[in-house]
């Protein structure tokens, strides 16, 4: 098993790793919109967040040798089941080939009062 670190992503909030890889897998920890520079939530509403998380969760991906491209399974946290178009529209603009199997949940609360946390797991290596 082996820790997966970048500064192209925000810092983990809590006791946890930005990802973990094993056995030709990448098991990326929910990320919400923070911004990896300041630490701090970005600015705008359901459609920025979603575009800063799905940038965070690319960086993981991308220090582990993956992409979203490579996502097999990702889960989706968000506070207003209402923005599921929101989410959905952003989501779709950051897949070129497929899309992965994918669970949408409302969540009373998220850390730091966002909108949005997404988890992913990708395939390392075929």
């Amino acid at each position: 098993m082996k820790e997966i670190t970048t500064e192209k992503a925000p810092k983990p909030i809590g006791p946890y790793v930005q990802a973990v890889v094993a056995h030709g897998f990448v098991f990326v920890s929910g990320q919400i919109p923070l911004d990896p520079q300041t630490g701090e939530i970005v600015e705008g509403g359901t459609a920025e967040q979603t575009e800063r998380v799905l940038t965070n969760l690319s960086a993981i991906l991308e220090a582990a040798g993956s992409s979203l491209d490579r996502t097999v399974k990702m889960s989706v946290f968000i506070t207003d089941l209402n923005d599921f178009p929101v989410v959905n529209k952003v989501y779709a603009g950051h897949f070129k080939t497929r899309v992965p199997a994918r669970s949408t949940i409302e969540a009373a609360r998220l850390p730091r009062g966002v909108r949005v946390e997404i988890d992913a797991i990708a395939i390392v290596a075929d």
